[in-house]
């Protein structure tokens, strides 16, 4: 008998199809580590090397003349993307360049207060914690329900005028949860603290619209759910929230001498520097189009719902631990099995054609410490996986026994 999710999963097999096409590996493997980096469609790996092979004809600068106008377009897909103005859109190399350029441009002083919650991820904690024992800067955390959402009853509670920044992860990397970032940005709409969002595992699976969710700046990469190269991420902030942020690298790029003085882009490109890898840019630009004309909305409701199926068959295997919280959740499903550890797990089902990853106490170091929780199996699905591969994948957990 097919379970609920499943059900619901079924009038999206033709389209689910053309997808998989694209994706010339759904022919050997089943990839669940999505939220580690996801398998490019066809059209992004074809752009990026078509790239490449015209740099080697003419040189990287010329080449990168020749695609000014698809470089623009690319930042205006980013901001289609987000709900951004393309001036308010700026190309890195990573989620965590892109987090830490924001971070970082703040003008900390001792006293200072940020907000954070137990599922942070454990990079932005250590910027976070550095910043502490650098400048004096206070980290507080924001308790959680029983669900593991933020409290933002208690965050609200929290507020006062030495608070400068609240950031969330909006997904985080294990725990299955999606943050409730519209009903902090609702609290934060008459403070003046910044709102930064992680958004490295929501991009490319959950629709985002910084108006609605009230954000200062959100943080994003490329080779996870949006399907982008390796190497690149972006960064929306809002045009209020620039003059507040000074970065700390800047270059001829981002800014200019003007009177022996530093003068800065007036937009959010004083995040960028000059040297960039222009194929992947490019590439990141594709992916962007792609998962705007597969359309944002039905991947969230087909990623959502798959999820959950997994999640209800793996429940059904005895052994086995669903470790997920939260009221809404995403399309990365954590488990641990009690007779084998995770690092034991994950390469015997690699064996059989399976790809999951090992998500450690170390990546979420709070969350997963307050579970007592040392390693788990990370599962995290995409629009190119099928109810078929789901009953597939938990036939192999169970035979692991």
């Amino acid at each position: 008998m097919r379970s609920r999710g499943e059900l619901s999963l079924v009038r999206d097999t033709e389209k689910v199809a053309r997808l998989r096409a694209d994706t010339p590996a759904c022919e050997d493997v089943v990839h669940f580590d999505n939220a580690g980096s996801a398998l490019p469609p066809r059209p992004v790996v074809e752009r990026v090397v078509r790239h490449l092979r015209r740099e080697e004809e003419v040189g990287g600068y010329r080449a990168a003349e020749e695609v000014e106008e698809e470089l623009a377009d690319g930042y205006a897909a980013l901001a289609r993307l987000v709900g951004a103005d393309p001036a308010e859109i700026a190309i890195t190399d990573s989620a965590t360049r892109s987090w830490v350029s924001v971070f970082t441009a703040v003008s900390w002083r001792e006293g200072d207060r940020v907000l954070t919650a137990a599922p942070e991820y454990s990079s932005n904690l250590i910027a976070m914690l550095a910043m502490a024992e650098s400048r004096g800067v206070r980290v507080d955390r924001v308790p959680s329900t029983v669900d593991g959402d933020v409290d933002v009853d208690a965050l609200s509670a929290m507020l006062d005028d030495r608070v400068r920044m609240v950031a969330i992860t909006h997904a985080p990397t294990n725990g299955g949860l999606v943050q409730p970032v519209d009903r902090i940005g609702a609290v934060l709409a008459d403070h003046p603290a910044l709102l930064l969002v992680d958004g490295c595992q929501s991009i490319g699976q959950i629709p985002v619209d910084l108006d609605a969710i009230g954000a200062d700046a959100i943080s994003a990469t490329g080779r996870k759910y949006l399907r982008a190269p390796r190497g690149t991420g972006f960064l929306a902030v809002r045009r209020r929230a620039l003059d507040d942020l000074v970065p700390a690298h800047v270059d001829l790029d981002s800014a200019w001498l003007e009177g022996g003085r530093v003068r800065l882009r007036n937009d959010a490109r004083r995040f960028e520097l000059f040297e960039r890898n222009v194929a992947a840019v490019l590439g990141l630009g594709a992916a962007a189009r792609y998962y705007l004309d597969v359309g944002p909305q039905w991947v969230h409701d087909y990623v959502t719902g798959l999820a959950e199926h997994l999640r209800e068959e793996l429940t059904e295997l005895p052994g086995v631990e669903v470790t997920d919280l939260g009221s809404r959740r995403s399309g990365i499903v954590s488990f641990r099995t009690f007779d084998l550890s995770a690092r034991d797990v994950v390469p015997r089902l690699r064996e059989r054609g399976f790809h999951v990853t090992v998500s450690r106490a170390a990546s979420t170091p709070w969350d997963m410490g307050d579970r007592d929780l040392d390693e788990l199996v990370r599962a995290s699905v995409h629009y190119y996986n099928t109810p078929d591969e789901v009953a597939r994948f938990c036939a192999a957990v169970a035979s692991l026994r």
